[in-house]
């Protein structure tokens, strides 16, 4: 089959949706949605966030040196979209979307607290790459619902109804088609 060629793109579909948390050094603080986050390494443990420099949180993201990752479900879609359509400017989206403010750990920045999975990161480096600025992070603290964890401590986020956006639309996680290794794994003879 012939494909239709089209100019270079961001076409790395699906990614998460999640929605970062920032305070300055006042206390003001922001939601904003990010589509293009993503990991960067394990040890130590980093992750990436791009941000055009005109959205209200940049200069917050910038002087703070700190955000939160918070990873919404899928009853928190609504939330997640008008957090990235609305503006800072226009109000406190903390009271315009209902969601509540809880404080972390490691990091001045607020968790949402209905976001059942929350990573804390330091900003290490900004990289200005044209439209969007990369935010290079080391994620200092995680806080997880223990809702999450079965009986043994083991985390399941499967459970959590996570979302991931996809050229232009938000999608629930849908069924498990195997899990890492499952492809080579040897099966047990009975």
């Amino acid at each position: 089959m012939k494909k239709e060629v089209w100019k270079g793109g961001n076409m790395l579909y699906p990614v998460p949706a999640v929605m970062v948390s920032c305070a300055d050094s006042t206390g003001r603080s922001n939601i904003l949605t990010i589509a293009w986050a993503g990991t960067v390494c394990t040890n130590p443990p980093m992750v990436s966030i791009s941000v055009r420099p005109e959205r209200y949180s940049y200069d917050i993201l910038k002087q703070s040196g700190e955000f939160v990752i918070n990873l919404p479900t899928d009853k928190l879609a609504r939330q997640t979209d008008e957090a990235g359509v609305r503006s800072g400017r226009d109000g406190d989206k903390w009271e315009m979307l209902g969601l509540t403010q809880e404080k972390a750990a490691k990091v001045s920045a607020p968790l949402i607290a209905e976001c059942p999975v929350n990573l804390e990161c330091r900003i290490k480096e900004i990289l200005p790459l044209g439209s969007h600025h990369m935010f290079l992070a080391e994620v200092l603290a995680v806080d997880v619902d223990p809702a999450l964890l079965d009986a043994s401590g083991k985390l399941e986020l499967s459970r959590a109804g996570l979302i991931v956006y996809s050229h232009g639309e938000y999608y629930s996680l849908g069924k498990l088609l195997g899990t890492f290794g499952y492809s080579v794994r040897k099966k047990k003879r009975r």
